[in-house]
């Protein structure tokens, strides 16, 4: 089984991974949980997100992941028969008392070791199999050589990350967030200090220690030759351009390893298509070999949020050939913008005579949220994203 497995802050998200790709998503309950940030599910919502996902015959993972502290553990017994009793798939965990409480409890849902455990050798990864994990989710710093000889040896499904943010500590367990602000990333609270800029002994120029982000374009196939199963994309508080962007460059990666149809021109393209969705610069950091001075940010970094993102679909009039538009970034009539639809190939597209919603005729599209109408020939679908077009899939063939 290959799974393609994106990140969902909310039922919006999930509902745009799944729709673009996505095989799983994993998501966060509002306890538990270390995305303290991002808004999380409710128990209710879990149970919604989870009908949404089995309908489509795709699953739903919920973290159970933060290193707890006594008054942590209040009512976890409860919460983990509840997801039991909603059909969530699995959960993920990097404490062993959860672990254990799973299986006292006789849960059906899936046990998935979390990344928070850091888990790079196979006599640790077979200890949790005898606990009753099903999945291992590497820690970051996994190498080829790790992942290969922990398949190997156990025969577990193993779970890594593709794309996203890494961390400057090892595998998430930072205390650098708990010092300098009170927060305790190991508990969801993550203030990413690490992506501070420090002015030491006056120097001219500020100091910082944040790796570059990840990116595993080059190495997918790599990856499943020596046994991942799942493949993880972080970013549970991106937004759902990210999200649909991300998510659909790696289904039709893995959808043309599988076919044999994947060349180094659509690879190319891929890379380009990432690196301008995100803000970040990115790299494969540990899984070649040890990351070293040109996969860390020390001295600076420039971070420029694109505006690509044009407008979210939100209704298609097929008699009339109208579209309903939801801006997100400023265009106008003439710029040559992109479909990006979860069931079709991107298709060019001049953006025509812009209509408020009362159908005045309006020269730009300057306000964010707002609703506008357009008449389009392209049959759409709701949660289509229009978006600039930046690159052409002829210019590398």
């Amino acid at each position: 089984m290959i799974e393609l497995l994106a990140p969902a802050g909310d039922l919006e998200r999930l509902k745009i991974a799944l729709l673009y790709g996505a095989d799983a998503v994993y998501i966060g309950g509002v306890d538990y949980s270390l995305r303290a940030n991002a808004k999380n599910f409710s128990l209710e919502e879990i149970k919604e997100a989870c009908k949404y996902a089995h309908n489509l015959k795709k699953r739903v993972y919920v973290t159970v992941n933060i290193v707890p502290h006594n008054n942590d553990l209040d009512n976890i017994e409860e919460y983990l028969k509840e997801l039991d009793k909603i059909n969530v798939d699995g959960i993920i965990v990097s404490d062993i008392y959860i672990m254990k409480l799973w299986a006292k409890l006789k849960l059906q849902l899936e046990l998935h070791v979390s990344t928070q455990a850091s888990t790079l050798n196979y006599h640790t990864a077979l200890f949790y199999k005898t606990l009753g994990a099903k999945r291992i989710v590497l820690a970051r710093e996994a190498s080829e050589a790790d992942i290969k000889i922990i398949k190997e040896k156990t025969n577990l499904d193993l779970e890594a990350f593709i794309h996203g943010a890494m961390c400057t500590s090892f595998s998430g367990r930072c205390v650098m967030s708990n010092y300098a602000t009170g927060r305790d990333s190991n508990r969801g609270g993550c203030s990413q200090v690490c992506r501070y800029s420090f002015n030491i002994d006056g120097n001219e120029k500020d100091f910082e220690m944040m790796p570059k982000d990840l990116n595993m374009v080059a190495y997918i196939e790599d990856m499943i030759k020596v046994g991942v199963n799942s493949f993880k994309v972080e970013g549970r508080m991106r937004s759902i351009y990210y999200i649909a962007t991300v998510i659909s460059v790696y289904r039709h990666i893995i959808d043309k390893i599988v076919n044999k149809s994947l060349t180094k021109e659509y690879t190319k393209y891929c890379l380009d298509i990432l690196n301008r969705c995100a803000n970040r610069d990115s790299t494969s950091q540990f899984f070649k070999e040890l990351p070293g001075y040109n996969e860390q940010y020390f001295l600076g970094r420039n971070e420029i949020s694109n505006q690509d993102f044009l407008a979210l679909v939100l209704d298609y009039d097929e008699k009339n050939k109208i579209a309903t538009i939801e801006e997100r970034n400023y265009f106008k009539p003439g710029d040559v913008a992109e479909i990006m639809g979860y069931d079709m190939d991107a298709k060019e597209f001049v953006i025509p005579t812009l209509y408020d919603e009362n159908g005045k005729v309006i020269d730009a599209a300057r306000h964010p949220k707002q609703v506008i109408k357009i008449p389009c020939e392209i049959p759409l679908k709701k949660d289509y994203i229009i978006r600039l077009k930046v690159f052409d899939i002829h210019d590398y063939l």
